[in-house]
């Protein structure tokens, strides 16, 4: 097997007909935060809550650039093309540069849920991760109550493996706030040859194609 020698995503944008993926910048903060707050976004992540503007410029200026110049994945911010608006978060993660995988989460923001944001961002990734880096897997986890994240898996054109048993700490609202839960988590996965027809699929469904990326 040919040895890979990079072990870092380069700092890239990536571009469909609606959104523009990039890095993260100081004027996302705002957005940011209160995208983070939202009920969903708590329940499922591990985001602290209440997420303030300082943890959103902890992760703006330091935490999202790290992962990748540290190799552990990459972050898109993913933004509207015609407003620049901040409408969610693609995080590759995990990354195994020997086996060429990674795993993915992702955010959308409340403001922009119903539009089919996350499912064209993911795909548009997913691709560039194929075709570009070469990689080999993609992996995502979904809690097992969250069916809006697992529908995102299953129209990129993702297998469902099994289930982690008792393998997540989901959050559930209370009268007295917010408390932990455990819970499963279906993995899903994503190779190459998965990818087949998947973007005419999404087309002929009304959802935008992959464009390009630099």
């Amino acid at each position: 097997m040919e040895l890979r020698m990079t072990t870092t995503f380069p700092s890239i944008s990536i571009s469909t007909e609606r959104l523009v993926l990039r890095p993260f910048e100081d004027a996302d903060i705002p957005a940011l935060a209160e995208m983070m707050n939202d009920e969903l976004t708590t329940a499922w992540t591990t985001v602290p809550h209440p997420y303030t503007e300082q943890d959103a410029e902890a992760w703006v200026r330091r935490i999202a650039p790290a992962e990748r110049t540290e190799g552990r994945g990459i972050v898109f911010a993913v933004t509207e093309f015609l407003t620049q608006r901040l409408v969610g978060i693609t995080h590759l993660q995990n990354t195994d540069w020997r086996i060429l995988a990674t795993e993915a989460a992702y955010v959308t923001a409340p403001w922009a849920r119903g539009e089919g944001y996350a499912t064209e961002s993911m795909l548009a990734v997913a691709q560039w991760l194929f075709r570009d880096q070469k990689f080999e897997r993609l992996e995502i986890r979904t809690a097992a109550d969250n069916t809006a994240s697992q529908q995102v898996a299953q129209k990129i054109g993702c297998i469902s493996e099994g289930v982690l048993r008792n393998a997540w700490i989901a959050r559930i609202r209370t009268d007295d706030g917010w408390t932990d839960t455990r819970t499963d988590l279906i993995v899903w996965s994503l190779l190459p040859e998965d990818l087949d027809g998947v973007a005419d699929q999404m087309a002929d469904a009304g959802y935008s194609s992959f464009a390009d990326w630099n």
